[in-house]
């Protein structure tokens, strides 16, 4: 969202909803049937060329990250960063169909951090997993059945959105339980219910869900950007650890899951919003770390950065307690 649209309270900068129509989702679902993932490829290399050349509003949603990430780039290699982080996201939307499609065994993911995860979870607070719109985070989760524990995610589904998720391509029921964030409190009493459970909560930690009053900005590739602190002030209450879950493509068949981080939230921290912001911090840090080591699959197409975001809580600099 361009800084000059002034943005209501409340009002998301986003949305999840797809680009193509319909029978182009279904066409490319039809190219993985019958011609495999690099079929859908090739074809998905003309569409995003398409795009990138001839749909300059388009092409302006990846730039508001990518002239942070690449400040130097000119506008020659800003079209050309633009096409590959677009391909990356159109690659990342098609292994998710494949993993559907086709079955998981169709795609191989290598978890780094098992047992950490495990031992995390036997500590019986629950687990609260802090996930991004970074690699094919759905595809990754698949990888999760290993936990033997419930999973349920802090979701929420545009109206519209055409997009089908890796467990409707094949008619199957959606194998996590789903929490929406415009429900009751935001979810925030059935999230408790999980972690109180032992189970385990999946959150997206870079994109705000539910009311805008639980955020605080805090500084991400130069400039405050505001992260939700919901799951940290459940941590807190709850005694449940967080692990960072970053999901990378690692090949054509091929991606890495990796527990990027382990943040651990002290019990009884006040309500107000700066008592969470070392926590935000820890996690604006490790997302900025996966942008430099792969720089095409932060999937953010829109103004984290913009101006009114000096509207949200800040982080107070002098804080450096961690």
């Amino acid at each position: 969202m361009s800084s000059s649209k002034q943005k209501t309270a409340g009002e998301k900068s986003w949305n999840s909803r797809s680009v193509g129509a319909a029978w182009q989702h279904r066409f490319f679902y039809g190219l993985i049937r019958f011609g495999g993932r690099r079929v859908a490829y090739a074809m998905l290399a003309l569409v995003v060329l398409y795009y990138v050349l001839l749909r300059p509003d388009q092409r302006r949603k990846s730039e508001f990250y990518l002239r942070r990430r690449f400040p130097e780039a000119k506008k020659t290699m800003l079209l050309l960063h633009s096409y590959r982080m677009s391909l990356a996201l159109g690659k990342s939307l098609i292994d998710r169909a494949v993993v559907g499609i086709l079955g998981p065994s169709s795609t191989q993911v290598t978890l780094r951090g098992r047992e950490e995860l495990l031992s995390l979870l036997d500590e019986g607070k629950g687990l609260i997993l802090i996930t991004a719109h970074a690699g094919s985070w759905q595809t990754a989760m698949a990888a999760l059945d290993f936990l033997q524990q419930p999973v349920s995610l802090l979701m929420q589904r545009e109206a519209g959105d055409i997009d089908r998720h890796y467990f409707e391509h094949g008619g199957r029921e959606c194998p996590f339980r789903i929490i929406d964030p415009s429900g009751y409190l935001g979810g925030a009493l059935e999230m408790i219910g999980v972690l109180k459970a032992g189970e385990i909560l999946s959150v997206m930690g870079d994109r705000m869900l539910g009311s805008d009053r639980n955020a605080v900005a805090v500084d991400f590739l130069g400039a405050p950007v505001p992260f939700p602190f919901s799951a940290y002030k459940l941590a807190s209450a709850t005694g449940a650890p967080i692990g960072v879950l970053l999901s990378a493509k690692t090949g054509i068949d091929r991606y890495e899951l990796r527990l990027a981080r382990v943040i651990r939230v002290p019990a009884g921290l006040r309500r107000g919003s700066a008592a969470f912001v070392p926590y935000v911090r820890q996690f604006a840090e490790t997302l900025e770390d996966y942008t430099r080591q792969h720089p095409y699959q932060f999937f953010n197409f829109y103004d984290m950065w913009d101006s009114e975001s000096a509207a949200w809580p800040a982080a107070d600099p002098s804080n450096n307690k961690e």
